[in-house]
């Protein structure tokens, strides 16, 4: 049954009337249907419901909205919330409409007369609104500042809440510079509080977050970050036969859960959810590849239990669209894996409380492997080398979460202790694998340990050549990706230059000299601006995709250096010949995407490597085997290298036709014969048109004799036009 909009609107007239507690708990209740306030709630509300500035510090599912939706009720006005994303505001209007609470939000995806309607209301004597969403970049308009002063000379606005507000911090795991705008409220609406709330903020960020906003002697209330009923655990994919085996086990073991996994890529997502569906698992995969229609779909599915298990992608700006519909409306989310390493602890904080949020037992569940662990940390490296000295580097956040991967003691303490919280580990009881289980952890940390030492040299992945190693050192197959939030569609391409040449040596070395400076940079991307624009722009796209003869050769050579330094660590340069093996491996990345394209045909080179560098001696002789029998067939002995054959009779050579044919479509393997040896004479190859006059020759003799007749007086004319 709906509830009436405002009952206790008549009891605004006086804050001594509204402030005290039994008054909010009142307004709990018969909105909100919650008993009494938790942690630090009722603190903030009769802060800012006073008139006072508060910097609020809530874990995930701590009742953040609570603290400034109260206030809303309790005081004649409006609340300005200022929320980062649009389809949370959607949510969260949405569900306080059906609590009969008059709220709205504006944005530009909102039809034109539905905004006309909601700038109607706020214009007139008594609006009727009591919460009004907005994103920061419509704060930092000039006609929405003037309509917010206008509403404060008329003495209706009275708090102003910033959700999300590490966002405004260069420091946090999810910094937004449109948040930046924000501190000019404070200088246009000076005598109106302000409240900031946040789920994750480092003691760095929450003094930026309080200075950036500059908040007037605010009242800090900081909760526990402890959440004691969700159990911590890490499992290690290199000591696993299989993760997706083991991750489908572990889901199965725990019954028809809610569950939510992270990945880092949108093709894991989509791999991981058909590998669970086909072992019985109902799941579906989330992330901005899909489109809207679909997404929506699959999110309803869930929420509605009809999918057991979402797949999403870890990515800023596709795990804040999934994370909107997990505010309120899944409390029940029993299990969050990651099956991809974070890249931080907030991050990792923020997206295992999912987990829990109706306080039951639930669960987070971490797989760890150090090739996922070697990429992030190549993602990040190339994101902190874009940014200012000055900014924050993300490679140091990271150590905190290899740390709490590879770490021993109490995983619990380790999550608190990033946030500046002290825990005794008798206090975890019990509830993280490292506590309950400290010597199987320690043993699988061992074994670890060994197994990366075993693979230091060969697990290395390259992207370049030998012959083009830079300063560094440092090789890496993965593409650049763009990790700001604002980036809506981050898949990985490859330039399509129409020099092959200049696109093979851009990826052996860094586009930009790290030294220069920020004017030589400018320079530079000037000159490769001017360049391309000097291009024809009417090149085939094509043409412009095709796979050259020079980008061959470079990937033939990136193959030998990689092969020749396998060959050489098993132990088994004998056995296989690696020119050729280099030469047989190119040429099945050719065929297999030669149609597709440089971009698909190098990632394949890419992959190859990366697999050579971690392939076994017995995977290496079953994948080349065809090239190592073909070296074992091209050593006769020297007596028989020194006879001269004699050219065959062209009769002869006709019978081995049909064997030619079926031979055309199999790789050509070239052999290489020995300077000191005579070279094998080899019979002369024909024209074309004697090759089909003989094929027509045998076809016609081995006719009936009753049809010889008709095709004899065929055959001349036939055969003149072929010569």
């Amino acid at each position: 049954m709906k509830k009436s909009p405002l009952p206790v609107q008549n009891t605004h007239r006086s804050d001594k009337n509204v402030a005290g507690k039994e008054a909010l708990v009142k307004l709990l209740r018969w909105h909100f249907g919650h008993a009494d306030f938790r942690g630090k709630q009722l603190e903030a509300i009769e802060a800012v419901v006073s008139g006072r500035d508060c910097f609020c510090l809530m874990p995930t599912g701590g009742g953040k909205s609570i603290c400034y939706q109260i206030p809303a009720l309790a005081k004649p006005g409006i609340v300005l919330v200022v929320s980062p994303l649009i389809a949370l505001m959607e949510n969260q209007v949405m569900d306080l409409k059906q609590k009969g609470i008059a709220a709205e939000y504006l944005s530009s995806t909102q039809a034109t007369h539905v905004r006309n309607k909601i700038h109607e209301d706020l214009d007139s004597g008594k609006p009727s609104v009591r919460l009004l969403y907005v994103t920061p970049e419509l704060i930092a308009t000039k006609g929405f500042m003037l309509k917010l002063r206008k509403l404060h000379a008329r003495g209706l606005l009275n708090l102003i809440a910033i959700d999300e507000a590490h966002c405004i911090s260069s420091w946090g795991h999810d910094f937004r510079p449109s948040y930046c705008q924000l501190s000019t409220l404070r200088d246009s609406l000076a005598d109106v509080p302000v409240l900031a709330l946040t789920a994750t903020a480092a003691p760095k960020v929450q003094k930026d977050v309080i200075d950036s906003l500059s908040l007037r002697n605010p009242l800090v209330l900081k909760s526990s970050f402890n959440r004691p009923n969700i159990f911590y655990e890490v499992r290690y994919k290199d000591l696993l036969d299989n993760a997706y085996t083991d991750l489908c086990n572990l889901l199965k073991s725990c019954g028809n859960i809610c569950a939510i996994i992270y990945c880092l890529e949108r093709t894991t997502c989509d791999d991981l959810s058909v590998h669970l569906s086909s072992t019985g698992i109902s799941s579906a995969a989330y992330h901005a590849g899909l489109n809207s229609k679909l997404r929506s779909s699959v999110l309803d599915d869930w929420l509605s239990s009809k999918k057991q298990v979402i797949v999403a992608t870890l990515l800023v700006h596709e795990v804040n669209a999934l994370m909107v519909f997990l505010q309120n409306d899944k409390k029940d989310v029993r299990m969050v894996c990651h099956f991809n390493i974070p890249k931080s602890m907030e991050s990792f904080y923020q997206e295992s409380g999912r987990a829990g949020r109706d306080q039951l037992p639930s669960r987070s569940v971490l797989y760890y492997g150090v090739d996922d662990r070697k990429k992030m940390e190549f993602l990040l490296r190339t994101s902190e080398n874009k940014k200012s000295p000055s900014s924050k580097k993300p490679t140091s956040d990271f150590e905190q979460i290899v740390t709490y991967c590879e770490g021993p003691g109490c995983r619990r303490r380790k999550i608190l202790q990033s946030f500046g919280e002290e825990f005794p580990v008798q206090q975890c009881k019990k509830t993280c694998d490292a506590c309950k289980h400290p010597s199987q952890v320690a043993h699988c940390l061992e074994e670890l340990m060994t197994t990366a030492s075993r693979r230091h040299n060969s697990s290395r992945i390259l992207i370049t050549s030998s012959k083009d190693k830079t300063s560094e050192g440092q090789y890496s197959e993965f593409w650049n990706r763009n990790e700001d939030g604002s980036g809506r569609n981050s898949d990985e391409e490859i330039s399509d230059s129409d020099d092959d040449t200049e696109a093979v040596k851009s990826l052996a070395q860094p586009k930009l000299p790290k030294k220069l400076g920020l004017d030589e940079k400018l320079v530079l991307l000037e000159r490769a601006e001017a360049k391309y624009y000097e291009k024809d722009k009417q090149v085939k796209k094509s043409e412009k995709n095709a796979i050259s003869e020079a980008l061959r050769e470079s990937s033939k050579q990136r193959l030998l250096d990689e092969l020749t330094r396998v060959l050489q660590l098993l132990a088994c340069v004998e056995e296989i010949d690696s020119s050729k093996a280099s030469v047989f491996l190119e040429d099945e990345c050719y065929r297999k995407y030669s149609k597709a394209g440089k971009s698909f045909y190098y990632s394949q080179i890419a992959s190859t490597v990366r697999w050579l560098g971690t392939a076994s001696r017995n995977e290496l002789m079953t994948r080349l085997s065809s090239v190592v029998s073909l070296a074992r067939e091209e050593e006769p002995s020297t007596e028989s290298m020194l006879v001269t054959e004699p050219v065959k009779n062209i009769e002869e050579e006709d019978n081995n036709v049909n064997t030619t044919e079926t031979q055309v479509d199999e790789p050509i393997q070239q052999l290489v014969v020995s300077p000191s040896r005579s070279p094998i004479r080899l019979p002369q190859v024909p024209s074309f048109s004697e090759f089909v006059n003989r094929i027509k020759m045998k076809h016609n003799a081995s006719l009936d004799k009753s049809s010889e007749g008709i095709f004899d007086d065929e055959k001349p004319a036939k055969i003149m036009k072929l010569q």
